[in-house]
């Protein structure tokens, strides 16, 4: 078996895979820190920056156990068995060990699995509720978010350890316990994960798509910044290739199912990032895509910058559309504050930012959402 031999060559593929997962998305989760550090040290995370540094703790558990469950348990499991097969395996036997283990390893993964992917849902929704402050109607979406996320969550905990009882029968063999207690192939779990992992995502992409849709921005970049948002997406995609890669074979479905589940984990917290790393992302790419990427362009007619508008220089207006449709509309500027000495990487690069010219000097600083029933910014 490849589980015998010995050095880097004989380590399965799967867990060389994993392993280079978790690395990355150590080192990404900690360039984001960087990213959001740089400009104001500790004070500048927030509870978005702390949620994901958390999400490194289910994701060494998950990779652990995807490693345990195809190196030392071989894949095996109490499911692919047959009843004369269950009758004729002893509870002395090796394989009977391997199996009661590889069960009890398959819960424990379902339920890092299950942390790691909500927890980067909570923390893409602390991020959405610090960007849409002063806009009330999206505060609620967020809102909701945050409610829809720890239901759906304690649902999905709930399948994977009271789905079967008495627990021990979650790794019984003999007699055959039920699809419900078999964890590496419970059909309620996979179909509960796959659904609600959608639903979810789904109402988080479509949390800042109204706002950025309706900001005064190029057609271009608001295509573009949607596209950062849309990593949710890609996970949803990736949590359905999990659950049918599962279903499709209960011989090979524990292993496989460790297996999309780092990979999930790894799509999950890269596309979770990427908002929060595109500002040093951007400043890198600008002297090689220029305006294409600049957030500085400027256009006096539709911004109406100047003492008729009473904005400042840098803002624009997000249109807060979501109460008293055909009636009246509430209007928020996002504009720069300056004196403030912070950087926040995350807003500075989905929204413009202003300069300083003197002396040849640029002074980022921070951005900041306030809201007004009128044409004037009003600073919360």
């Amino acid at each position: 078996m490849a589980s015998d031999a010995s050095g880097p060559q004989g380590m399965d593929p799967y867990i060389i895979e994993a392993l280079t997962y978790l690395a990355f998305c150590i080192l990404l989760i900690a360039f984001r820190t960087y990213c959001r550090m740089r400009g104001g040290g500790v004070s500048a995370l927030g509870p978005e920056d702390y949620l994901m540094i958390v999400s490194i703790l289910p994701f060494v558990a998950e990779t652990t156990i995807a490693y345990k469950v195809g190196e030392t348990f071989h894949g095996l499991t109490n499911s692919d068995m047959t009843d004369e097969a269950r009758e004729a395996l002893s509870p002395d036997s090796h394989e009977y060990a391997l199996r009661v283990g590889g069960s009890k390893a398959i819960i424990g993964g379902w339920s890092m699995y299950m942390t790691l992917i909500w927890t980067l849902k909570a923390s893409m929704c602390a991020f959405y509720l610090r960007l849409t402050s002063g806009l009330p109607g999206y505060r609620k979406r967020v809102y909701f978010g945050f409610v829809s996320i720890v239901v759906s969550y304690i649902i999905c905990m709930c399948s994977v350890l009271l789905s079967c009882q008495p627990f021990h029968k979650f790794w019984q063999i003999n007699p055959y316990p039920g699809n419900f207690c078999e964890p590496a192939v419970n059909k309620l779990t996979i179909h509960l994960s796959m659904y609600l992992n959608f639903l979810t995502d789904m109402y988080l992409f479509l949390i800042p798509i109204p706002m950025l849709w309706t900001a005064q921005l190029p057609k271009a970049k608001k295509i573009g910044l949607a596209v950062l948002f849309s990593g949710g997406l890609l996970t949803m995609i990736f949590g359905f290739l999990r659950g049918i890669s599962i279903l499709k074979s209960d011989a090979t479905g524990p292993k496989e199912g460790a297996a999309w589940a780092c990979r999930e984990s790894f799509v999950a917290i890269t596309t979770t990032n990427l908002p929060m790393t595109w500002g040093w992302i951007r400043e890198k790419l600008r002297p090689f895509l220029g305006s294409l990427i600049s957030t500085n362009k400027s256009r006096t007619p539709k911004y109406e910058y100047g003492k008729r508008s009473g904005r400042q220089p840098g803002s624009m207006v997000l249109d807060d559309r979501s109460e008293n449709w055909g009636i009246s509309q509430t209007k928020a500027t996002i504009f720069s504050e300056p004196g403030t000495g912070k950087i926040s990487t995350d807003e500075e690069a989905i929204l413009p930012r202003s300069t300083s010219s003197m002396g040849g000097i640029l002074k980022e600083v921070e951005l900041s959402v306030s809201s007004s029933t009128r044409k004037s910014a009003v600073g919360l």
